[in-house]
């Protein structure tokens, strides 16, 4: 296990050894198995020609009955250039097909979704909305992966906009629903309020610029939020701001819209009398200092979010203040995890046939997660659900489901309690279908 002195065997080392045989050994992670019964050649009558005929006339004259008569309802395109995987960059599509079939393993086993990689050789950003929006009579929902900033904010809004089925980028507004859900509870235990927080945001690629956006709309206020990269604080005067504007708006619109005190300097400025920090920066230790946490204001509230290292061990920040750390890691306490969001997000999107998944929603999803650790019983040590806690997710997907409909989004209005039974359903039957498969022998066992 990787330990905070760096001393003893590596946990990565490990898994990507196991990761790398089990690949050649399963070669893929996911495969089509029918869902309706075929017992003779006969059956596909049915299934296939004549009778599908009368199937597609049908859904030729109404698109709409695609939802009822086909897979769509339940499915979602997962579609990356590969042009920013994981922390490994500019692999290209080939090398993130694992990373996408891993995206859809999750989607199922926490989701019930059936999810299908789909890595582009396409780069150019109106290219890539030209295929994506192609495959809309295919699926109910896209969830964009891995694609690099500012190409994935410009990719969001317009399809989006443009798209008549929900557009999800994971690496934006998963991240940033999970770090508001831990945040909501934090503030709790900390006794403070998201319009009076004062905030820092270190890194400022796509994960915490579209978490500063969600934290706007969830209340609190720009005027309190420094932002940080890897030239320093952002403000209006910085040299680079007309190459900003140009080049990413994005972040251009928040470097002159937070850090009303026209703060300078780096890291150690910014945090200086800060309530919060968010680190989605260069992973550690050693990124943020702890002299550096004992200048931020008491009962200091910490998310170091880098992984595999995160920015400052979270003992270190705790013996210079902090009193709730969060990282990425599994491994201690409060992980902050955007599986914790999209599986829910896209059952309840996909239950309640959202057109798209708006700010409104996802802050509803994060209250849901908040709630759920609440209920539990939340501390310093946990603020969050764990991946573990599988019943969290239905009850995302029915906070999602029953937000799309208040905000006259959803084609399906249900109560929220019937989109919480039936999300429950889906996704308890899913968990029971792979375990099934296991014990027959269909899907070989590993060794642990």
């Amino acid at each position: 296990m990787e330990t905070e002195g760096g001393e003893g065997p590596s946990r990565g080392q490990i898994y990507s050894q196991m990761a790398i045989g089990y690949s050649k050994r399963y070669r893929g992670k996911i495969q089509t198995i029918p869902k309706v019964p075929i017992r003779e050649l006969g059956d596909f009558s049915i299934w296939y020609t004549p009778g599908v005929a009368a199937v597609s006339m049908e859904i030729a004259k109404n698109s709409d009955l695609s939802y009822e008569m086909t897979w769509k309802w339940n499915s979602a395109a997962i579609i990356t250039d590969g042009t920013r995987v994981l922390g490994l960059g500019n692999i290209g599509p080939y090398g993130a097909m694992p990373v996408m079939e891993g995206k859809a393993l999750i989607f199922k086993y926490l989701g019930g979704v059936d999810a299908v990689p789909i890595p582009i050789n396409v780069h150019e950003r109106d290219e890539i909305v030209r295929v994506v929006k192609a495959l809309e009579p295919a699926f109910g929902g896209i969830n964009l992966e891995d694609i690099e900033s500012p190409k994935c904010f410009y990719l969001l809004e317009k399809l989006s906009n443009e798209m008549n089925i929900p557009v999800w980028h994971d690496d934006q507004l998963g991240t940033a629903g999970a770090t508001l859900a831990g945040i909501f509870n934090a503030l709790k235990l900390t006794g403070r309020t998201p319009e009076k927080s004062k905030v820092v945001f270190v890194g400022s690629g796509a994960a915490n610029i579209a978490t500063v956006k969600l934290f706007r709309a969830a209340g609190f206020d720009l005027k309190n939020i420094i932002m940080v990269d890897s030239k320093g604080i952002l403000h209006p005067e910085r040299e680079d701001i007309d190459q900003l504007m140009k080049n990413n708006p994005w972040k251009y619109e928040l470097a002159i819209e937070t850090n009303s005190e026209r703060r300078r300097g780096g890291i150690p400025e910014a945090m200086e009398g800060a309530d919060i920090l968010i680190a989605a920066s260069t992973p550690g230790p050693g990124t943020i200092k702890g002299e550096w946490i004992s200048k931020m204001e008491k009962r200091a509230i910490v998310f170091a979010l880098a992984n595999p290292v995160p920015e400052i061990w979270p003992d270190e920040a705790k013996r210079h203040g902090a009193e709730i750390v969060a990282t990425g890691r599994s491994d201690f306490p409060n992980q902050i995890n955007n599986s914790l969001v999209f599986p829910g997000v896209f059952r309840g999107a996909l239950d309640s046939r959202t057109r798209k998944i708006n700010e409104p929603m996802i802050i509803e999803a994060s209250m849901e997660l908040a709630r759920f650790a609440e209920e539990k019983g939340i501390n310093p040590d946990y603020i969050i659900p764990t991946m573990q806690e599988w019943e969290v997710f239905p009850r995302v997907a029915a906070a999602i489901a029953s937000k799309a409909v208040e905000e006259g989004l959803a084609r399906i209005r249900l109560s929220k309690e019937d989109f919480y039974i039936h999300a429950k359903e889906i996704i308890g039957k899913n968990r029971e279908l792979i375990e099934k498969l296991i014990s027959l022998g269909y899907i070989e066992d590993i060794k642990r």
